[in-house]
């Protein structure tokens, strides 16, 4: 079975991928591979959030084609800490439903 992360108000797919193939579960956050993300509504922010545990990541954008722009649906380490290598260059969405996203199961 597929997952996939929209945003929430419009129900946009921002990410698709079937468990163990291009997504990773992490400390119960859903991880994608960057191949199976809509780049063409995601923009990488120059915003970062530091993790004690993992290191710095950069926030990303949701932009739909009217402009619209909501912030920090998701997030990407380019350099994790030792130990979380797991999670390079894959996007990080909040797994249910949590900010500005919605997980869905397909099927």
């Amino acid at each position: 079975m597929g997952v996939i992360i929209r945003e929430k108000n419009s129900g946009t797919p921002l990410a698709e991928a079937v468990a163990g193939r291009g997504l990773l579960t992490y400390e119960g956050n859903l991880y994608y591979d960057s191949r199976l993300v809509n780049h063409q509504v995601l923009r990488v922010s120059d915003r970062t959030y530091t993790c004690p545990v993992k290191g710095t990541c950069h926030w990303v954008d949701f932009v739909d084609p009217q402009g619209q722009l909501v912030q920090d649906v998701a997030w990407v380490y380019a350099d994790p800490k030792s130990g979380h290598e797991a999670i390079k260059d894959r996007f990080g969405f909040y797994a249910g439903a949590r900010g500005a996203t919605r997980q869905d199961d397909a099927r």
